[in-house]
């Protein structure tokens, strides 16, 4: 591929367009997470609705989240997580939405998340799914606009210098509300039916085979602020003896098919008893369901 020619610096076509939006966004922010039960779940984000909004983009019952996600062969990204370093990345395609009927012209996220000490910063462009993997597996330069440049070229860096290569796909039904008033940069979600796979790496199979990597009657929630945590929400969790838990989806994947072993970070399914009154979490035909850490 013919890769694009790139204006001189200051030349007339370095500038961006006014009338064109920009494909790129990035923010920081503070995030506290918890794993709660599904039931308690619902009755959290009931109360929480009471103060806050439902997010615009978050119909009743959530929505898809897919993230398939880049390691090199020796994960260094996982164990960046594991050892707690103070500066680490992942980088990930994501989709928004069911996975069918998604082809190459599918809009979806190409995301750098890092933390750099306590805050957690994502920066992202939206791309075609074609032109994605385009760029993150066959490793080819794509058309950008002048804005976009460092971004894209940070990417290209990161697959090609670290050989990073698909190793794990998480999927979740998320709901998300966000504050309102005083609160509007707060942002709580809920992430339900955690599932994965370890091969099989492409969005748009017919029938993929995705397991549970979390157990199914059990959420994370998280909670997203860009300064502080307003006082009635840890209240709201005192409340409710909710413990802070640092459980990462992609870790949890990468140890629950047995990539590596079981890390702190782990959760364990003897430590989340299933309700007394079984839910309804069955897969669909193509989903199986996995034991959290079984390989």
């Amino acid at each position: 591929m013919a890769q694009p020619r790139e204006p001189a610096p200051g030349s007339p076509e370095d500038a961006e367009p006014l009338h064109v939006a920009s494909r790129l966004h990035a923010f920081n922010r503070f995030e506290l997470k918890y794993l709660v039960p599904v039931e308690q779940a619902a009755e959290i984000r009931d109360e929480l609705a009471e103060r806050m909004d439902r997010d615009r983009n978050s119909p009743v019952g959530g929505y898809g989240v897919w993230s398939l996600y880049y390691d090199s062969p020796q994960l260094r990204f996982y164990w960046e997580k594991i050892e707690g370093l103070k500066f680490r990345r992942k980088l990930r395609i994501r989709h928004y939405g069911d996975l069918d009927g998604v082809s190459d012209a599918s809009p979806v996220c190409v995301e750098i998340k890092q933390r750099v000490n306590r805050v957690t910063q994502k920066r992202r462009i939206t791309l075609p799914y074609g032109t994605a993997r385009q760029l993150c597996d066959a490793r080819e330069l794509v058309e950008h606009s002048p804005q976009e440049r460092p971004f894209v070229h940070e990417v290209l860096d990161l697959v090609v210098r670290l050989d990073l290569r698909p190793t794990a796909i998480t999927g979740y039904q998320r709901e998300a509300l966000v504050g309102r008033g005083s609160d509007t940069g707060l942002r709580v979600t809920f992430d339900r039916r955690i599932r994965g796979r370890d091969r099989d790496f492409d969005f748009s199979l017919a029938t993929p085979e995705n397991r549970f990597t979390i157990p199914p009657h059990m959420s994370v929630m998280e909670i997203k602020v860009n300064e502080r945590t307003p006082y009635w929400i840890t209240d709201l969790a005192a409340r409710r003896n909710l413990g802070l838990v640092r459980v990462s989806k992609y870790v949890q994947s990468i140890e629950a098919f047995g990539l590596a072993p079981r890390s702190v970070f782990h959760v364990n399914e003897a430590d989340c008893p299933p309700p007394a009154t079984p839910l309804d979490t069955r897969l669909p035909a193509h989903e199986t369901p996995v034991r959290a850490g079984a390989q």
